[in-house]
């Protein structure tokens, strides 16, 4: 009688931990994918490619951790997504981090945003060489076109490294449906085409 009783609490206790973590998933799961928000259909249809301008964008300040910097605008998808300084978990869990040991979109050198495979960026794999990614920021609107789709271990620094022109790195986990800590990176690596201020 005293084992069952055991076995039945240690049944019911795996049980709510079980709901408990699905809850606590879910949750994260719905902020994630929330943070998408469709663009007008005025909008959907991809800016022309023009000649990359030269100018440095100059920012008034350096933004905080944590800070909405921004949006990302994906033609492809029809998405529109926040951008917020910082990759810790905080700031990936409300949107698309911005990478701080990079510039900020526009300026020159290798601006670098990451996201989670299976909220904001679930679609990303839809994105490849030629597509238009946009950054809106109070500096402006950068227009960027992907020049190259890589696919990396999952330690690998290169996508961090400092570009010779100005260049937008979007980097997710993959494979898109793995269970589970990813083992690779999926890379979107862009050039700058266009600015607006």
């Amino acid at each position: 009688m005293r084992k069952q009783r055991l076995v039945r609490i240690l049944g019911i206790s795996f049980i709510a931990v079980g709901v408990a973590l699905t809850s606590l998933y879910g949750y994260k799961w719905i902020k994630g994918v929330s943070a998408v928000k469709p663009m007008p259909k005025e909008a959907a249809a991809p800016a022309p490619t023009v000649p990359e301008t030269t100018q440095e964008v100059i920012y008034p300040r350096q933004p905080k951790t944590g800070e909405h910097i921004g949006e990302l605008i994906i033609p492809k998808l029809n998405a529109i997504l926040p951008i917020y300084h910082g990759t810790n978990e905080d700031e990936l869990e409300k949107g698309v981090g911005h990478y701080a040991g990079s510039v900020l979109p526009g300026q020159q050198d290798n601006c670098v945003l990451a996201g989670h495979r299976d909220t904001v960026f679930r679609k990303l794999g839809e994105v490849g060489k030629g597509d238009l990614l946009i950054v809106k920021t109070m500096a402006g609107e950068f227009t960027y076109k992907v020049r190259k789709v890589r696919i990396v271990d999952a330690d690998d620094r290169t996508v961090i490294r400092p570009k010779p022109r100005a260049t937008l790195t979007v980097s997710t986990c993959y494979p898109f449906h793995y269970i589970g800590a990813a083992p690779k990176r999926y890379i979107l690596v862009a050039n700058l085409v266009k600015t607006t201020k």
